[in-house]
């Protein structure tokens, strides 16, 4: 019991980081299809967010290794945050695809951070535990995320600020814990980030 309020921290910046990318897809979807958007544009904007995501694994490890952490978590979220505030500033298709990019990038760099923050601190005997709580903590965010959509206004500036503003949040906990970060380690490659 006393490993998982350690990573407490890890725990709430998992749902904050869900309750705020999580509902970005269907939101984005949803404001499309309203903004009248073809299902091609669509389709692309879900694409985009999975070559962003493909990005974002291989730049994590890199990232990770030449400013620890907390830092290169901070940058995702940011990447991710900034991708979901320019929605409601420029309304086209591939302008969104852009943004759906940083999502990507955002969601896959912060989960490799919080997975290799977790997998240094469990030990054999504590792994499973621990595993099984963060994933618990994970599908109640993404749950949440999507409970969500039915309050959020399409096409929305509040509603694209209110998921930002979610994903924002989820720095805190991490850049804010008396928790160690684990080392940095250089990436088994290449070290450098670029």
């Amino acid at each position: 019991m006393r490993l998982l309020i350690s990573f407490a921290a890890l725990f709430l910046a998992v749902v904050l980081l869900q309750l705020g990318s999580g509902g970005v897809a269907p939101l984005d979807a949803i404001s499309g299809a309203s903004l009248g958007f073809s299902t091609e544009q669509l389709g692309l904007l879900g694409s985009a967010h999975f070559f962003g995501f493909f990005i974002g694994c291989w730049w994590a490890p890199r990232l990770m290794g030449s400013v620890g952490h907390s830092r290169a978590f901070a940058a995702f979220t940011a990447a991710g945050t900034i991708g979901i505030l320019a929605h409601m500033l420029i309304v086209d298709p591939l302008a969104w695809s852009v943004m759906r990019m940083a999502s990507g990038l955002c969601v896959a760099g912060c989960y490799t951070i919080i997975e290799a923050w977790l997998q240094d601190k469990v030990t054999n005997a504590t792994r499973a535990r621990a595993m099984g709580v963060y994933r618990v903590v994970d599908i109640a965010g993404s749950l949440g995320a999507q409970l969500m959509i039915g309050v959020l206004e399409p096409a929305s500036y509040v509603s694209y600020n209110l998921l930002a503003l979610l994903c924002c949040c989820a720095i805190f906990p991490l850049t804010l814990t008396r928790s160690e970060a684990p080392p940095s380690m250089v990436a088994a490659r290449d070290a450098s980030c670029f």
